[in-house]
Formats: structure tokens, sequence, C-alpha cells
């Protein structure tokens, strides 16, 4: 993957001093950003420094101090806009953390893509939604191992039994984003890493931002299982209803195996990210209960703006 198409000041800036030669002065400001757009692909491009890189970027730029220090100028500001929005559907808790989770998860209610492509989506929109869906789908679970090392001992080892699961128990073709890369060929789509970046809307690009923030910060280690957690516990049955809308369109078996395949894993994943990780992470560090309910706020918010945003696109009342 090269690096994508600037969409502002601010990448134009960050991505020039990219190609340069390590060490060369990185004089660019996170001020300078144009909009949304610009500060979310600047974002999201120095966040891929740490996942598979660019072909076309030295690794050494990975912990240069310049791009970090724009780095964290945005994720501040990321940061803000998520806590002020949490701070309006903070939840009242009776104390017992997996029952307040499950209820705060089932409690929300937004837009459902899932359903419309169970019953309306053409197959022209089901190509736009997977185009946009591989941004984080090709390195599905990758976010969320970064916390492994952050972790005490049992919810340590009940993410690395979810993470297995995610990593196809040791099986190359089994692993969540392989399946993946095999449903984009067969649907005619390109499979490779970050093929369809300079596509993504800011929803989209947000969404895994959010992840990467999350998951790069010790800080933020129980909103990371937050969002683990109202992730795999959102996405069961959306995906049984996605595995439906893609048969009744007549898409290809390897794409439809691979919403099947979440149908079954993500039941048991949900009672393992609440019961297993975030209840116990809490029960031993009382302090990070707010920040679980932070990042599983965090998840159905962005889920909310990438449907929401697609949806009102098609002409459709979200």
């Amino acid at each position: 993957m090269r690096l994508p198409k600037a969409r502002g000041t601010l990448s134009e800036r960050l991505f020039s001093a990219l190609r340069e030669e390590p060490g060369t002065p990185v004089s660019v400001d996170a001020s300078v950003a144009d909009d949304a757009e610009d500060r979310a692909i600047a974002l999201w491009a120095s966040y891929e420094l740490h996942y598979r890189g660019f072909e076309d970027v030295d690794d050494r730029w990975e912990w240069s101090p310049g791009v970090l220090r724009v780095r964290a100028a945005l994720e501040e500001a990321l940061e803000g806009e998520l806590r002020a929005r949490y701070a309006e559907h903070r939840p009242e808790r009776a104390g017992d953390l997996a029952k307040d989770l499950f209820d705060y998860i089932a409690g929300h209610d937004g837009p459902s893509m899932s359903r419309y492509v169970q019953t309306e989506a053409t197959e022209t929109q089901v190509l736009e939604l997977l185009r946009q869906k591989s941004v984080y789908h090709l390195k599905e679970a990758d976010p969320s191992a970064w916390v492994v090392p952050r972790l005490p001992t049992g919810p340590k080892a009940a993410l690395m039994e979810l993470q297995f699961d995610e990593y196809g128990d040791g099986n190359p073709a089994r692993l969540h984003q392989h399946i993946f890369e095999r449903g984009l060929e067969a649907a005619g789509l390109r499979s490779e890493y970050g093929a369809y970046v300079d596509e993504a809307t800011v929803p989209v690009l947000e969404a895994n931002n959010v992840q990467s923030f999350l998951g790069l910060h010790r800080r933020m280690r129980a909103a990371a299982m937050g969002h683990l957690a109202a992730f795999e516990a959102t996405s069961s049955i959306p995906s049984r209803r996605m595995a439906q809308g893609l048969e009744r369109l007549g898409f290809p078996e390897e794409i439809v195996e691979y919403y099947r395949e979440h149908v079954e894993a993500d039941a048991v994943h949900e009672q393992l990210a609440v019961r297993d990780i975030c209840a116990p992470l809490v029960e031993m560090e009382p302090a990070l209960a707010d920040d679980v309910f932070l990042g599983a706020y965090a998840c159905l918010d962005t889920e909310d703006r990438q449907a929401r945003d697609l949806l009102e696109k098609w002409g459709v009342e979200a």
C-alpha cells in the first residue's frame, strides 16, 4: 500500500514530509487542517505507520517525534469529541458491570445497515458498502491486539482466547481478515490491504481512527475493551442479516461465508469480552469502569455514523 491521496493542507504537508528521508524536520502543524476530512486521513495515515506501513514511506518514520507531535494534536481533538458525545449518553449503573454493559448496549437504538442489506439494498450499494468495510475488515482484530500486554492475567487470557479465534485458531485460511479478503476477490473487488482507503468516507476513517487510538494508548485500555465488547455484542444478528442479504442478491459463497462465520463466533465473543475481560478488569481496577462505557459508546456511535452516512447518500431514511 502506498500513501493515500491527501485531502487538504494538513495531509498534503504531512504526506510530503513522510516521503522524505527519515530525520528530515517535520514542519507540519495540525492546526493547518482544512476540515474533518483532512484531519481524519492524516490521523489514519499516522496510525498506519504502526500497522503495515507504506511502500513509499521509510519504516523509520514510525517513531518520528515530528509525526507523533502531529498525531498527538489530532488525537486530542478526536478524544475531546468522543468524550463530549459520551457525556450526553453516560449510563446510570446499578453496580453489576456485565449486566449494566449488556443493558447499555441493548438499549442503544441506531440505524440498521444490516436490515437494509437483508431486505432492500441493491448489488451496487452492497459493493460500495464492502469497499468501505474493507478499510477495517482487512485488519480485523489488529487494534485490539495492542491491548494484550496491558491487561492483567485473567482478562489477558480471555482476550487471547478471543483473538486466537479471530486469527483463525492458528490456521491462516481461517483468519477472519483472510476470509474477508477471499470474499472481496470472489465479489470482483480488490482485496489488497488499504485498496479502497481513497474512497473511505469521513465516518469510516473516524471509526478506524477511534479503534487505533484506543488500542495504542495504555490509559485507554478499558475503553478499548468496552469498544470490543460493544462490537462483538452487536455483530451476531447483523451478520446473519448481512449473510441473508448477500444470498438474496446472489453474491458468491466466499463473502457470504465471512458473515456466516460471525453469527456463531461473535455470540461467543460477546460473552468473553463482557464477562471475562471487562468485568474482571473493572473488579481489579474500579476506576476504569466509566472508560469501559466510553469505549462501548464510541463503538455504537461510530457504527451509527457510518450507517447513517451511507444510507442518506442512497436516499434511504436512516
